[in-house]
């Protein structure tokens, strides 16, 4: 590193995308509590584990080929463009920059935030599967969403020279088209074949409340859900850049942070626009559900995803009142598909990840109406329809198709849903026998001593 200056710079940026990784951890911390504290207790171990597994399954495949695909596909597009074998090069499985390399201390820990990313695409889709997925079947579609779908829409509309952002105007800071949306659109797909979970509906199709095991535990699970987004927020910027890096397109002095097209922003910004859409969430949900925890819960971060998109543009009162908006849209009509369709989306993830996500890119398109989505010359700028036409390609090409294409070719060879015997009995004991074999085992000892020791009264 020549000089003080960049060292300090290069320092900097290494421990900043470090540290935003450790937040995003919490992301996962908080899910596995959600989802264990939402799923019955018959069921425990099992959501635990497909969980957990969804780590190192995504984790292999997107260092084998999840992180090519961001750089060599942001141009290679169905109709037209072509992949970037050289951009691709240098972030291959076997390039020296992958690995141990004291040349280069920033391609690590800024792979690691996109990987938590796609755990994060993955789990999305997991809570919405809960107590009647095969694990096998889920794990196959958390590689798919978290190193193949999700990779390819942010090589699109987040890569600073994807087509969408540049004849687009697509505009997408924190996700919400990028990660959320996709993520809540696969996992329509896949639950509109799985199926719903047995006496969720009456015979007459009116849909059954399923209340949560344990609700403290869900608590905490959001609420490290919200911690570990605010770190997802940091992470979606880039740290320290001169404008001289930009190609010299744009003149000025160095900036502490620009958003993921390279536009300059603040974390303050960040701190401002998160809370802000997290307390209009909160609020409008507790109004819309009349104080149903669940809903307002969720409802904190259906607002910060649906402020997402446009939370580097927006005033902070904008981003509480987009975040307000979106959850009662969301609400209303995740109600109305559960009984039109007869979905049965057991933590809503479906709504409050993918239709908030959907809301939020429409919204921005009217909002960032004419604003420049991208510091470079000859970007399209930000229109309803290019928004709209973005949010159309995350949820549904890139999102739903995928997901229910997927799970129809698992169900025609038997291998997406547990059998009925199974969904009854409890996924922890026909997949976890031997941990409940041994617990029974060891009971029926324990009674065994107690009654060769207790000598009778006389």
């Amino acid at each position: 590193m020549d000089g003080n200056l960049n060292a300090l710079t290069t320092v900097f940026t290494e421990f900043y995308y470090w540290v935003t990784v450790v937040f995003m951890f919490l992301i996962h911390v908080g899910f596995c509590m959600y989802e264990v504290g939402a799923s019955r207790r018959r069921n425990h171990m099992h959501t635990l584990m497909k969980n957990i597994m969804i780590i190192p399954l995504v984790t292999v495949t997107f260092f084998f080929f999840g992180w090519w695909i961001y750089w060599a596909f942001p141009n290679f597009y169905i109709f037209g463009g072509s992949i970037d074998f050289d951009a691709g090069a240098a972030n291959t499985p076997w390039s020296p920059t992958m690995a141990t390399n004291l040349e280069d201390r920033i391609t690590g820990v800024f792979w690691a935030a996109f990987l938590l990313f796609s755990w994060t695409a993955a789990s999305i889709v997991s809570g919405s599967v809960i107590e009647r997925i095969r694990s096998s079947a889920l794990w196959v579609h958390a590689v798919l969403i978290g190193s193949v779908f999700w990779i390819i829409d942010a090589a699109w509309g987040w890569h600073y020279a994807g087509w969408m952002v540049k004849y687009l105007g697509y505009h997408d800071a924190y996700a919400s088209g990028v990660i959320h949306a996709i993520a809540g659109g696969y996992a329509l797909g896949v639950i509109m074949v799985l199926g719903p979970r047995i006496g969720k509906f009456a015979a007459d199709g009116t849909p059954r409340d399923i209340p949560p095991h344990n609700p403290w535990l869900l608590t905490v699970g959001i609420f490290l859900i919200y911690t570990g987004f605010w770190g997802f927020y940091a992470a979606c910027n880039v740290p320290i850049i001169a404008p001289e890096v930009i190609d010299g397109q744009i003149v000025g002095t160095t900036w502490t942070a620009t958003n993921i097209y390279l536009a300059p922003t603040t974390l303050s910004a960040i701190t401002f626009n998160f809370l802000m859409s997290l307390s209009g969430g909160l609020m409008a949900a507790y109004v819309v559900s009349k104080g149903d925890a669940f809903w307002t819960f969720s409802g904190g971060l259906a607002g910060i995803i649906t402020a997402s998109a446009g939370n580097d543009l927006y005033h902070p009162i904008q981003a509480m009142l987009v975040g307000a908006v979106g959850v009662v849209i969301v609400y209303k009509l995740h109600y109305w598909v559960e009984k039109r369709f007869k979905l049965d989306d057991a933590v809503g993830a479906v709504a409050v990840h993918g239709y908030s996500g959907v809301v939020g890119l429409i919204i921005a398109g009217f909002l960032l109406w004419g604003a420049p989505t991208s510091p470079f010359e000859g970007y399209a700028t930000i229109t309803p329809w290019g928004q709209a036409t973005g949010a159309v390609i995350m949820f549904f090409v890139l999102g739903f198709l995928p997901g229910f294409l997927v799970s129809k070719m698992q169900a025609a060879a038997g291998v997406l849903r547990i059998p009925e015997e199974v969904e009854l009995q409890g996924l922890d004991y026909a997949e976890h026998h031997a941990y409940e074999d041994a617990k029974a085992d060891i009971i029926e000892a324990d009674k065994a001593h107690l009654a060769a020791t207790t000598t009778p009264a006389e």
